[in-house]
């Protein structure tokens, strides 16, 4: 495969279709996990790696697979390497493991990574399927990374634990940065997510009146149940993502 396709695959998932900022996927582990920059690169690096390697796993079997199980063994194959995954984890950063708790078993049903399987691993060859993996995990890493330190930093004055705006000690007279404890609670995340989200919507009508739009919004925070998962909890119907989305 050229270098261009391995380069547009990238692209695709940091910026074209992100799968927080633009598509709205994965939802669930964004909001809950991004107290801080660490804990997002963290979980974006781990479901990057799920989703890298679930992806070429895929592609290689695509044809071996039978379409009437096709769900039920791509939820084993991304099983297995989150199983891996989190061993790995426990054994050699287990402070890390710790803070993110539930939410690493919970990548197996992670709709970033379903959806990847259906819509592109299983109808491509394996290198541009592996190289679609690993910009949505990207894509999706740098997300978590940055809504997690815009947290940080307004929440505690931190970056990657690193006092970056010296607090204030009304005790001894000193001035200095107020945290706002709120951003590193529940409801701070939809408002820091918010923000972004405002930001991307600019960016996508200045990309749409430039002629490169990015993909349309879709997913939980949308309504369309569709891409969130392949059964819909809004209609109780079984749907498919469509092609667009590759």
């Amino acid at each position: 495969m050229s270098d261009l396709r391995i380069g547009e695959r990238l692209k695709n998932g940091i910026l074209i279709e992100n799968p927080t900022f633009v598509l709205m996927l994965g939802m669930c582990p964004t909001l809950a996990v991004t107290t801080s920059g660490i804990n997002g690169i963290g979980m974006g690096l781990s479901t990057t790696v799920v989703l890298t390697l679930s992806n070429l796993l895929i592609s290689i079997l695509r044809n071996v697979i039978p379409d009437r199980v096709r769900m039920p063994a791509f939820i084993v194959v991304v099983a297995s390497f989150v199983t891996m995954v989190q061993f790995l984890m426990q054994g050699y950063v287990p402070s890390l493991y710790e803070s993110l708790g539930i939410y690493i078993p919970l990548i197996v049903v992670n709709c970033i990574i379903l959806g990847r399987a259906e819509s592109f691993a299983s109808k491509n060859p394996i290198i541009p399927s592996t190289f679609d993996g690993l910009g949505m995990g990207l894509g999706f890493t740098l997300s978590l990374t940055v809504l997690g330190s815009l947290r940080e930093l307004l929440g505690s004055g931190q970056i990657f634990k690193v006092q970056v705006l010296p607090l204030a000690d009304a005790a001894a007279g000193k001035a200095g940065y107020t945290p706002i404890s709120i951003f590193v609670l529940a409801p701070g995340a939809f408002l820091v997510l918010s923000v972004i989200v405002a930001v991307m919507n600019v960016v996508r009508k200045k990309m749409d009146e430039r002629g490169t739009p990015l993909a349309p919004a879709q997913g939980c925070l949308t309504g369309e149940c569709e891409g969130c998962a392949f059964v819909s909890s809004c209609t109780g119907k079984s749907q498919k993502p469509s092609d667009t989305q590759e």
